[in-house]
């Protein structure tokens, strides 16, 4: 039986992941489980679940934690470290980051450093420190766990490396992809976290519609699995059949396929290199119909011209995007901003910054840092 840690575990893969474990609980025991802020639903969680240690960031929450499981013997970690510690704390095989944002790259780092699997979500990690991350683990010791770095993963399986031509990420387009451009400066929070396909969280569903969401899996591919920029590939496919496809060098393209379910590449994470049966909505092609594909507008969506960049450049520009993103969609959804304008200020932030070749883990949450005041600035 292996143990697993669920870093975000109240959120949408979070989520997913528990269902995963229920489906297999003859396989996986869950140690640890984290939450920013929903203290009811992880009490909920460790009341099912009964993990030796749990984490929230915020002392207070966690007070209200404690008293609700006072009967209880799971430990209670709180603090700015709390996701490091559950890393150590829980004695996991399988640490599952599930997190949004820059906060998940110590966790990353911790993990792999530990010699424990890592099923990541939490691109940011890659994006923000792919230099510093990716040398620190073995062979299949990060297994992705994102729809599309899951279906290029497992696409390999038929070849090698030096046998890729490119890889093909897919889109789902976002709610907007068709609007015409000069109506996307007035759409609305609400409209933006109407996804056509998923369900996740308000930040990666505003990174969906602005297709940033793509820029930052550009550069986690090219971490993930050694590639150069060239050779990563954006098409736009609405149905979101087809989740990613490689291209190797005699020309086949091995695509893989599935209706939309997060828990089909949260469970081939866990369970690599086998596979479990798993109970999802039945592969019908004559139901589906047909199968659409369009080229990204990258004027349209400047977003991942970004991503293009940073996957090229590297250095500095991948922590810089992510934080400055980061403050940009809150300050989106809070309407302080127009939907266009995030990838604007992005790019200011971007092309303002102090730009470091191949920074040290300091310097890249310098950059972190910076960025997030740097936009701050520009947003007043």
């Amino acid at each position: 039986m292996k143990h697993i840690a669920i870093l975000g575990s109240t959120g949408s893969i979070g989520k997913n992941t528990l269902q995963v474990v229920r489906n297999l609980k003859d396989k996986f025991r869950v140690t640890g489980l984290s939450t920013h802020s929903q203290w009811e639903f992880l009490a909920e969680q460790v009341e099912e679940f009964n993990p030796s240690h749990v984490a929230l960031s915020n002392p207070q929450l966690a007070e209200k934690l404690k008293h609700r499981l006072s009967y209880n013997q799971t430990e209670i970690i709180c603090g700015n470290n709390c996701l490091k510690d559950i890393v150590l704390k829980s004695k996991a095989d399988i640490v599952v980051s599930a997190v949004v944002g820059a906060i998940g790259l110590s966790a990353a780092i911790e993990t792999v450093q530990a010699g424990k699997i890592l099923a990541l979500a939490n691109k940011e990690a890659l994006v923000m420190a792919g230099n510093i991350v990716m040398p620190l683990a073995k062979k299949n010791q990060i297994l992705p766990v994102d729809s599309e770095h899951s279906a290029i993963f497992q696409a390999l399986q038929s070849g090698k490396q030096n046998e890729i031509k490119r890889i093909i990420i897919t889109a789902s387009g976002g709610p907007f992809y068709d609007f015409p451009a000069d109506t996307l400066a007035g759409v609305t929070p609400a409209q933006a976290l109407k996804h056509p396909t998923w369900r996740m969280g308000q930040k990666i569903t505003i990174d969906s519609a602005t297709l940033m969401n793509k820029a930052l899996e550009i550069i986690e591919a090219k971490w993930l699995f050694n590639l150069e920029a060239e050779q990563i590939d954006v098409v736009i496919h609405p149905q979101s059949i087809i989740h990613s496809m490689v291209e190797f060098c005699d020309g086949s393209v091995i695509a893989q396929m599935g209706m939309p379910d997060m828990k089909v590449p949260i469970q081939y994470a866990l369970t690599y290199p086998e596979r479990e049966g798993l109970n999802v909505e039945p592969f019908d092609l004559p139901r589906i119909e047909s199968l659409t594909f369009k080229k990204p507008d990258l004027e349209k969506f400047p977003a991942l011209k970004l991503g293009y960049l940073a996957a090229r450049e590297g250095g500095t520009i991948g922590a810089t995007l992510n934080a400055a993103n980061e403050i940009a969609v809150q300050a989106f959804l809070e309407k302080k901003i127009r939907f266009t304008e995030i990838s604007f200020f992005v790019e200011k932030v971007i092309n303002n910054h102090r730009f470091i070749k191949d920074p040290c883990l300091e310097e890249i949450l310098e950059a972190d840092a910076w960025a997030r005041q740097e936009i701050k600035k520009c947003l007043t």
